[in-house]
């Protein structure tokens, strides 16, 4: 393809609305265009790379004996109410009607869709098992989309779908999705975290999420420095160590009632009562389904808003409003589990109070607190759950020696076993007859990758000060050929080069008016793998100059010895990659 006819239109001033690496060079590079807020348009190069990593992609399904369909973005309202997702999703999920006032979604997933498609040919053991997957947009409305194509609102996504006899069966297909992931990312340059993860809207028993270490991540996980475990800040379980503690609950003295008034936030009542942070339980009060909630962590650690609403198996769950609270009789900021007995209130205890201790709480009555507060004594704390958000350098939990890091980094991919989630009788109710003629309930696995989201996330690792740096299995272009001279033999040479190499390589020629200078600029900026360079002085030599855009090794070889320079030098970066 010659420049001046592949509609590409780079940008040297960085976009100000751009903040993360990906985000910018994407659009100056002239990758993708903003339509509006979350919704992009692939540009031409940037169409080329998502269809590159969408044959990586199949490839990998296919490996694995996926088969691929495609279902429509306009799902009826009905099979999502039969789940019962299409009250449980907030504003997320685009509701609309038709000019019939027939009630539809726009999928956000298609777990429906395809259950549904699954549940009219399933008949035997012999249908057993399978999976469809699909290349295909999803819509989601949602609220605070970020950082160019990372975070969207229109987006492509690989979603697959297995379907098994027993979860015997799903959890040996399992791994074989892991390893597809593991050599997606890879082929794409990426070395990506599996980690366990939390399942939300999605539910099911289990799940990962394939994570891309990045500083301009949305998500934090964890990492053991001894035993490796990985894991979702939102799943993840550290060691609660004690804080000074009594041998002998019964020679603690009794609860006291301080005055305290305005004193509410721990930092106040550190300084009110002179002790640290650890010494404090901190209350906090949520509806969740409707319900009032009462959540009482340690004050050094915060609650996990994830673990609680999973504990509960709330849909909705949000910080209860003031006048709620004060219409049962409870003043925020004097909340605390003690002396609750209203059978309409649930108590929620974190683990990091099983340990009996002096500690400080409130009274559940305006401008007072408890000192003296003595868990297990002044309150039931017998069956405390873990709904604490991890720290950086807890103790793993799983090996009980190493330490616990906070990184950021990038979902590429996620993973559940739905288990019969979609296929219980109160769902979608998808049934078989086995060997002996009983009918078994069928079982699911769930598995998506972001297509979009894996091409920024190619950029933020692959980038310098000048650009993109392409991986070849996914750069739009492998050669970029540039012609300095105005003579009739460079041209004739760039011409020549051009042809042949198009019957083996990809080849982009900037045929512009332009400067050299603005020339290697914008294939800096582009990314291509290779560059490819023409001119007068090297013609003089019998010369062509090929350097690589990921090394930036130049090389010198007669026109007659590029193809095979440029074939070498491709198969040893693809050998990198695996």
């Amino acid at each position: 393809m010659k420049r001046t006819r592949a509609f590409i239109h780079t940008l040297y001033e960085v976009p100000k609305d751009a903040e993360v690496v990906s985000h910018v060079l994407l659009l100056r590079g002239g990758y993708i265009y903003p339509v509006a807020a979350g919704i992009y348009a692939l540009l031409p190069l940037g169409h080329r790379v998502v269809e590159n990593i969408s044959i990586i992609v199949r490839e990998e399904m296919n490996r694995i004996d996926g088969v691929e369909l495609t279902m429509p973005v306009l799902n009826p309202a009905e099979l999502w109410k039969e789940t019962g997702r299409y009250y449980d999703i907030g504003d997320e999920l685009i509701r609309l009607k038709d000019r019939k006032q027939r009630e539809f979604v726009l999928a956000m997933t298609h777990e429906e869709v395809v259950t549904d498609i699954a549940r009219k040919f399933i008949r035997s053991y012999r249908d057993l098992p399978f999976m469809l997957y699909q290349i295909q947009t999803k819509i989601r409305d949602e609220a605070r989309p970020r950082a160019g194509v990372i975070r969207l609102r229109e987006f492509l996504m690989k979603d697959a779908y297995s379907f098994h006899g027993d979860f015997n069966d799903l959890d040996k297909y399992y791994p074989k999705v892991y390893e597809a992931y593991r050599r997606i990312f890879e082929r794409c340059g990426l070395r990506t975290a599996a980690i366990e993860a939390d399942s939300g809207i999605m539910g099911g028993s289990g799940s990962h999420e394939f994570m891309l270490e990045s500083p301009n991540g949305e998500d934090q996980f964890v990492i053991c420095s001894l035993c490796g475990y990985q894991a979702n800040t939102e799943r993840a379980i550290g060691v609660k160590p004690g804080v000074e503690g009594l041998d002998d609950i019964s020679s603690a003295p009794p609860l006291e009632k301080v005055h305290t008034p305005g004193v509410k936030t721990i930092s106040d009542l550190m300084k009110f009562f002179e002790i640290d942070r650890g010494k404090f339980i901190k209350s906090v009060a949520y509806l969740a389904d409707g319900r009032l909630v009462l959540a009482a962590i340690r004050g050094d650690f915060e609650i996990s808003e994830t673990k609680l609403r999973n504990r509960l198996k709330a849909i909705k769950m949000e910080i209860a409003p003031e006048e709620i609270l004060i219409e049962k009789g409870y003043h925020p900021g004097f909340l605390s589990p003690i002396g609750i007995n209203d059978p309409s209130v649930e108590v929620l205890i974190d683990s990091s109070l099983e340990y009996p201790a002096m500690m400080v709480a409130g009274a559940n009555e305006e401008d007072y607190h408890y000192k003296n507060v003595v868990p297990g004594r002044d309150f039931d704390n017998s069956r405390t759950v873990d709904i604490a958000e991890v720290r950086e350098g807890d103790v793993c939990a799983r090996c009980g020696k190493g330490k616990l890091e906070i990184r950021r980094g990038i979902e590429l991919g996620h993973t559940f076993k739905l288990g019969t989630k979609y296929t219980d009788e109160k769902s979608m109710n998808v049934t078989y007859l086995d060997d002996q003629g009983r009918e078994q309930r069928v079982v699911m696995g769930c598995y998506g990758i972001g297509i979009e989201r894996l091409m920024a996330a190619v950029v933020e690792k692959w980038h310098d000060e000048n650009g993109i740096i392409w991986p070849v299995s996914v750069a739009p272009y492998d050669v970029y050929l540039i012609v300095i001279g105005k003579g009739e033999s460079e041209k004739t040479l760039g011409e020549r080069l051009y042809s042949e190499l198009n019957s083996k390589f990809e080849v982009l020629w900037d045929d512009r008016q332009e400067s050299p200078g603005v020339k290697f600029k914008d294939a800096d900026l582009i990314g291509i793998p290779f560059r490819l360079v023409v001119s007068t002085k090297l013609m003089k030599e019998n010369a062509v100059e090929i350097k690589v855009r990921q090394s930036g090794e130049v090389f010198r070889c007669a026109p007659e010895d590029v193809s095979a320079r440029l074939e070498e030098l491709k198969q040893g970066m693809k050998n990198s990659l695996r």
